[in-house]
């Protein structure tokens, strides 16, 4: 499936407000299906249906998609939390402590650590969605994301901040 799809065809998901969110604030984790929900400077969360596109070869949630979102949530709460400012990650640690497989739900959340003047760092948990209950279950990773922030926008992507501004809850 290409990223020209309608929401409502997008692996993943219902082709809801949390889609449409999604595709305006980060096209990398709208291919991959994810959606994005509550985005704040005090938290970002979301959550990804596991399907063949965000799967290594045994079938389970790619270490590498894990990565992606962390480095994506992170990035868009610092973004926020820096008074919209440029941030850039410069590190990233990830610990993996269960898989998730296909068909599984995974929720995440972000939240800052740390918020510098100069830098800032950020948990982002993932869990596996108990099928039963629908709240988190079993957690499959946890990350610590270090972004430099208030780095100043060129003038060439000076709305870079305007559809968090859209979505955000301060």
């Amino acid at each position: 499936m290409d990223a020209t799809s309608s929401s409502s065809s997008q692996p993943g998901s219902g082709g809801g407000a949390a889609t449409a969110k999604t595709k305006e604030l980060d096209a990398a984790l709208y291919a991959l299906g994810f959606e994005i929900e509550e985005v704040s400077p005090a938290e970002v969360t979301g959550r990804l249906l596991v399907t063949p596109t965000c799967c290594q070869p045994f079938k389970v949630l790619h270490g590498g998609v894990s990565a992606l979102i962390a480095e994506g949530l992170a990035s868009m709460g610092a973004h926020m939390a820096s008074g919209y400012s440029r941030v850039a990650g410069v590190q990233l640690s990830i610990n993996h402590f269960r898989s998730a497989a296909l068909g599984d739900t995974v929720l995440v959340r972000a939240a800052p650590v740390h918020v510098g003047r100069s830098t800032q760092v950020w948990e982002v948990k993932l869990w596996k969605m108990d099928p039963s209950t629908k709240e988190k279950g079993a957690q499959i990773s946890e990350s610590r994301v270090t972004l430099l922030c208030n780095l100043p926008v060129p003038d060439s992507v000076k709305d870079a901040g305007e559809a968090l501004k859209k979505y955000s809850k301060l």
